[in-house]
């Protein structure tokens, strides 16, 4: 991988933080390894090296090995623990935290039709096993990882989706095992901030990408990047015409930092990128774009989606961003620039792209007004 791609994004997310919230804190993150999560736990890594913050990451894995691959560089740091457990079903020595993020998820498309009882079980009881630590401990933050999907079927014409627009979601299609068990878990959430004064505040990503995402992983983006890494034409599987906004990795991470401190407790906040809207076939063209030298094409696959591949009845799925630009987040990375980034990162690691990649951190504009005062 390109380290230094990480290392810009990571140093750009922590530029924005205020350590104070994490001074001397412990930080609980399940579901760590998993690709949005895991900037999280190297930004926090990131501040303990840069400032006097003294905060501990425990990070609950499911998958070890993999884990400790992800993490390798952290593994005999002092402020870093690896704790392998089920959030379905917690290990017994979970050691107390003062914050919890809960990221433990199974989101790719492939695991609804495969395991949709273990995608609600994480989603449903891994939220009830945190929450009851987060009661007993008596937390100073709970942050849950929900998702764009909740919101279901919205009218076609909806230009953006804002936290009350919820749409149809058919509770007897195994697709739904992934958003009904998300909305199920925000409810158990608010009840537990009614209930028992558990202090969760919500975030619903929307289609996020960038380095660490799995290209196996089935969703279009993924196969996108893993197509032009492979230096192979890319293959729509589909129409092409469904759409959605893709939001860059460390402008997310940023959001998801800022509603944990700044967030109001029992409420959600969408975290996408309106600006960043387009077809899965325009998504396709822009990236052969990108690489002229590469020579690419565009294909599409008269055979559609492989088997056991569950496709989304969402046509269109847009995110309204003010609740979390209110709270003062800003987006930093354009498409073209979000994805060149996220390809260079896989990129020099495995065939190095003959491509000329703008290296150049979307957060240079945002060190700027830092200076101005802005």
């Amino acid at each position: 991988m390109n380290k230094v791609v990480v290392e810009e994004d990571i140093a750009g997310i922590v530029g924005g933080l205020r350590a104070e919230q994490f001074r001397g804190k412990v930080v609980l993150v399940a579901g760590a390894a998993g690709f949005l999560p895991a900037y999280m736990v190297e930004a926090l890594l990131y501040l303990n090296s840069i400032s006097d913050c003294g905060c501990k990451v425990v990070a609950l894995v499911r998958t070890l090995s993999k884990a400790e691959q992800r993490f390798a560089e952290y593994l005999d740091r002092p402020d870093f623990v690896l704790l392998q457990g089920d959030v379905a079903r917690l290990p017994s020595n979970m050691p107390r935290a003062d914050i919890i993020i809960h990221a433990a998820s199974a989101a790719s498309p492939k695991f609804y039709s495969t395991d949709p009882v273990g995608v609600m079980e994480a989603n449903f009881l891994g939220m009830h096993n945190l929450l009851e630590l987060a009661r007993t401990w008596v937390v100073d933050s709970f942050l849950y990882f929900s998702s764009g999907e909740v919101y279901g079927q919205t009218p076609s014409d909806t230009t953006a989706t804002k936290e009350t627009d919820y749409g149809y979601i058919d509770v007897l299609n195994v697709r739904s095992c992934y958003a009904e068990s998300k909305r199920a878990a925000e409810t158990l959430g608010v009840s537990y901030w009614k209930q028992y004064g558990v202090p969760i505040k919500i975030v619903r990503p929307f289609h996020t990408y960038g380095p660490g995402m799995a290209l196996e992983d089935g969703r279009v983006f993924a196969d996108f990047v893993a197509d032009v890494v492979s230096r192979r034409n890319i293959v729509i599987k589909g129409d092409g015409l469904a759409i959605r906004a893709f939001c860059y990795l460390a402008d997310a991470t940023s959001a998801f930092f800022l509603v944990l401190d700044k967030g109001q407790p029992g409420l959600a906040y969408n975290v996408g990128n309106p600006e960043g809207a387009i077809s899965v076939g325009e998504l396709a063209d822009l990236l052969v774009g990108l690489y002229p030298d590469l020579g690419l094409e565009v294909e599409r696959a008269s055979n559609g989606h492989e088997s056991g591949y569950l496709v989304s009845p969402i046509a269109k799925n847009l995110p309204d961003v003010g609740a979390v630009e209110a709270l003062g987040w800003a987006r930093h990375f354009s498409l073209e620039k979000g994805f060149a980034r996220t390809i260079s990162y896989f990129c020099e690691s495995t065939l190095g792209c003959a491509a000329d990649l703008d290296h150049a951190s979307g957060f240079d504009d945002w060190k700027e007004e830092k200076k101005e005062g802005v």
